[in-house]
């Protein structure tokens, strides 16, 4: 195979990597909306999070990502949020990440030219995403409900649930962020030679949102990248096309993500090195 982001249209990558950069914005801005006022990390926090987790998502199976979410957070300065509050917003934003792909896979399954088995794959990430918005529309009502307040659990979920209108917001955040993930994934497989094919760009989409669906040791980047190339393989593309926007899609990611990172720390201390007002 070629080496990874080998291509003919280096503006389209650059193009895609911003897209990936924007997408990480949004799913911080989404991320935000499921914390309380008074807990809300800064969005620098949630976007240095995000850019740490594509580094290391990549590196390291299992969950290592989400507990880089946690450590880059918490470390952050002002971060007013504990350990627990932020493991509470990652089931949060985990569930309302299913219920946004939901549309996107939806669109897929319908498209023509489509396989049978990939239609049925998408179908289910689609029937997940459903089963999600469900159980985050229920959730506050079962939280505030008389049996779980009886539980010290429960009175203290029934402040941090987040509501049906902040997750309404969240949703859309995120949605756009899906939305923009699967534009630059249409503009990497056209520079990286595939073509310029948007049911293979949400089929790569889909069946990476599937796989970080995997219970704990078996998700991560590396996985869902892997996922996406074998998707991209059992839909015609050759292995050697499919390894190398695997690859690529995986690279980008640690670029991108290491970029978020690097600057969030760079804002962060030349704020602290800024002489403060008298």
């Amino acid at each position: 195979m070629s080496w990874p982001l080998t291509s003919r249209q280096p503006l389209v990558l650059v193009a895609a990597g911003f897209l990936l950069v924007l997408a990480q914005g949004l799913k911080a801005f989404g991320w935000g909306r499921l914390f309380t006022a008074a807990e809300r990390p800064t969005l620098l926090a949630l976007a240095a999070g995000n850019g740490g987790a594509a580094l290391v998502g990549v590196l390291l199976p299992g969950r290592f990502d989400d507990a880089m979410r946690i450590a880059v957070v918490r470390r952050y300065p002002g971060c007013r949020a504990g350990i627990r509050v932020l493991c509470l917003s990652l089931v949060m934003l985990g569930l309302i990440d299913s219920a946004a792909i939901a549309p996107l896979a939806l669109a897929g399954a319908a498209l023509p030219h489509v396989g049978a088995a990939i239609r049925t794959g998408l179908a289910l990430v689609a029937a997940a995403g459903v089963v999600a918005a469900i159980l985050i529309s229920l959730l506050p009502r079962l939280i505030r409900h008389r049996q779980s307040l009886r539980f010290r659990l429960g009175r203290w979920m029934s402040v941090r649930t987040t509501p049906l209108r902040r997750a309404s917001e969240a949703w859309a955040l995120v949605s756009a962020c899906w939305f923009v993930r699967a534009v630059a994934f249409f503009l990497l497989l056209g520079a990286l030679g595939v073509g310029y094919s948007l049911p293979l760009a949400l089929l790569f989409l889909c069946a990476g949102a599937a796989a970080a669906a995997l219970p704990v040791g078996l998700a991560g980047a590396a996985t869902q990248i892997g996922v996406g190339g074998a998707a991209l393989v059992a839909s015609g593309v050759g292995t050697a096309q499919a390894l190398h926007v695997a690859i690529s899609v995986g690279v980008l990611g640690v670029v991108t993500g290491t970029s978020v990172l690097v600057a969030a720390v760079v804002w962060r201390g030349a704020l602290s090195l800024r002489p403060s007002a008298a």
